[in-house]
This record gives C-alpha cells, sequence and structure tokens, in this order.
C-alpha cells in the first residue's frame, strides 16, 4: 500500500514525505547564510511542489531580489498577484519595491492608480501609496524627458569601432565612457565584438560588466576560448561574487592562509584575474578540490617554494593526473592574461 504521505512529480518518481517543508527550511536558512543562488534553487522546487505556498513563494521572490535577479523577482512576484497566493497588500508592497528597483516608474504609476480607483489601499497605506504615485509619476515624466533628449543627441555619437582598441587603458577608458551613457547606440557593436571568435577576452568582460551595469534584460551570446553561451546580462552574478570563486578561495583557506599568508594573497590574485578572463564562463572539467590544488601549485612555482603535484594532489584528495591536467590550463590562462592585462 503507497505511503498517503508521499507525492508523486510525475509517473516514475515519488517523492518523500513533507519534502516541499524541507525545501523551504533549507531555502530560508540559506537566505539567512547569504547564499541566493542557492536558496532560489531550492524554493524554485519547494514552489514546484507546493505552488499555492506563500512562504515558500515570498522566499523565492526575496532570493531572487537580493540575488539581483531583479526580473525573477518580478516575474514570480506578479503569479502571487495574479493567482491570489499570499497578502495581497503585502504582495503589493512587494512588487513595487522590485518595480522601484527595476525604475519601472509607468508600471509603478499604472498599479496604484488601480488600486486606487479600486479602493485596495488600506487607510494605513493611503499616504504612503499616495506619496509613491507622485514621486513615480514625476520620474516617469523625468525619464521620457531624458529619452527625448538622448535620442536628440544620437546623431552627434560619434562612430566607435571596439576592434580598433587594444590596449588595455584603451579598453578601460570605452568601457567608463559607455557606463556613464545611453549605450542603445552602441548596442549592436557591443552584440558584435561579444560574439566575435576576435576580441580580447578582458574587454568582453568589461563591456558584459557595463550591460549589467545598465540593467540590459535580454540574450546575448558570448563567445571565449572556443566556447559560446546565451546570457541575460542583469541576471548574471558580479565577477568577483561568483560562487565558484568563494569556494576554491574557502577550501584553499583552511590549508594555508595561517601557515603561508603571502602564497594564499598570490593564490587570490591569480584566481581573481583568470575569472575575470574566463567571465561568465566557469571552471568545467574538475571539481573544487582539483582547482584548488592546481592553483597551490601554480602559486608556488611562481614563488620558488618546492612543491610537487603528487604531493598536492594528496593534500587535497585528488587525482595527480587531473591535478597536472588542470596546471596546463592554469597556464594556458596565464597565457592568455599576459596578453590580455
Amino acid at each position: 500500500m503507497k505511503n498517503q504521505g508521499q507525492k508523486k512529480l510525475n509517473d516514475n518518481v515519488v517523492l518523500f514525505p513533507h519534502l516541499e517543508k524541507r525545501l523551504l527550511e533549507k531555502g530560508l536558512e540559506k537566505i539567512q547564510q547569504k547564499r541566493f543562488r542557492e536558496a532560489a534553487e531550492l524554493l524554485e522546487e519547494a514552489v514546484q511542489l507546493d505552488p499555492e505556498n506563500s512562504d515558500a513563494y515570498i522566499g523565492l521572490v526575496l532570493a531572487y531580489y537580493e540575488w539581483g535577479s531583479l526580473q525573477k523577482a518580478k516575474e514570480h512576484a506578479s503569479v502571487m498577484l495574479q493567482k491570489g497566493i499570499g497578502e495581497y497588500i503585502e504582495i503589493i508592497d512587494l512588487y513595487l519595491m522590485i518595480l522601484v528597483q527595476l525604475h519601472q516608474y509607468d508600471e509603478i504609476v499604472t498599479t496604484i492608480e488601480v488600486l486606487l480607483e479600486e479602493k485596495e489601499v488600506p487607510k494605513e497605506k493611503f499616504e504612503n501609496f499616495t506619496r509613491m504615485l507622485e514621486f513615480s509619476r514625476r520620474m516617469a515624466n523625468e525619464k521620457v524627458t531624458n529619452e527625448m533628449e538622448e535620442t536628440a543627441q544620437e546623431d552627434t555619437i560619434l562612430e566607435m569601432d571596439l576592434f580598433t582598441y587594444t590596449s588595455q587603458q584603451e579598453q578601460i577608458n570605452v568601457a567608463a565612457q559607455l557606463a556613464e551613457r545611453n549605450i542603445r547606440p552602441y548596442i549592436d557593436q557591443m552584440k558584435n565584438y561579444l560574439q566575435s571568435d576576435n576580441g580580447q577576452l578582458f574587454f568582453k568582460t568589461m563591456l558584459l560588466n557595463v550591460l549589467s551595469e545598465h540593467e540590459y534584460d535580454k540574450k546575448i551570446m558570448i563567445k571565449k576560448l572556443g566556447k559560446e553561451k546565451a546570457v541575460v546580462p542583469i541576471e548574471l552574478p558580479a565577477v568577483y561574487e561568483q560562487p565558484e570563486i568563494a569556494s576554491i578561495l574557502q577550501l584553499l583557506s583552511t590549508r594555508m592562509e595561517h601557515e603561508n599568508p603571502i602564497l594564499f594573497d598570490q593564490i587570490k590574485e591569480l584566481i581573481n584575474r583568470h575569472f575575470f578572463i574566463l567571465y561568465p564562463f566557469q571552471f568545467e572539467s574538475f571539481n573544487i578540490n582539483v582547482w584548488a590544488a592546481a592553483y597551490h601549485f601554480l602559486a608556488a612555482e611562481y614563488m620558488g617554494i618546492d612543491s610537487e603535484e603528487k604531493q598536492l594532489s594528496e593534500l587535497y584528495q585528488v587525482e595527480e593526473a587531473d591535478t597536472i591536467e588542470a596546471h596546463q590550463f592554469l597556464i594556458q590562462l596565464e597565457e592568455i592574461s599576459f596578453t590580455d592585462f
């Protein structure tokens, strides 16, 4: 006889009883630990198993919000409003908070106007909502004015061939200028550079950062080291906030930070440089322990410290052959960084 507490995800997979509750608890725990990507993954599963659970949905919205994936947060908050999940005004507050971060003032105006028209605003929130409405109207009008001015200036924008900027200082200057300007006239050029088999990896990362800072929310293709990937810039983590960096450094810290802090600092510089070059790609071939062993060996080589790949492989509990292969890949990255940096 089948356990009455079990759920079936499909015809073949039987889930453990109360799995959605455990996923919710773990997801909220990850939010407390500021591990928002992991929280979002757990809470996505919880919502799939229990689509009416308002706590799981609110946790999911907050996880995406704190992770910086504002569009995802907005989508889930919108679903809650459409399906009537959770306390309506509480979710409206959350939804408006996300819209403010997205600078979508027109939508804020529309949302609050509908609430006021339908008399859905509680008395204690009336003043707050009317202030937000006036502020959003003003910001929406300013946005329209700015867009008209930018459109009028587009005819005077200088032509820019990104492939002509080959020195790092030139690329930094161009990226800084783009970060401060309306980038719409340059989107196609930036896409072409990112999708090209040519172009420097350092500059590609900088251009991707510019798109992220401008909250560009459409998919673009990026090619690096023979690989290609579709990404949405606004949803990407910051370069130095990638979970893989933290995992490798945490492992290395337990092995060597106190014994040899200088070597540990050298490794951190190597990791930051390599991940800047690879961004938004990550290491795929081996697990964290292998990369930690390979970085330990490479940094030791640079500092003239005697070490053996076999010895370090044993220290990090990995196969020596894997350490050697990962070490060779890091050397290739170093060769690229000498031309890119």
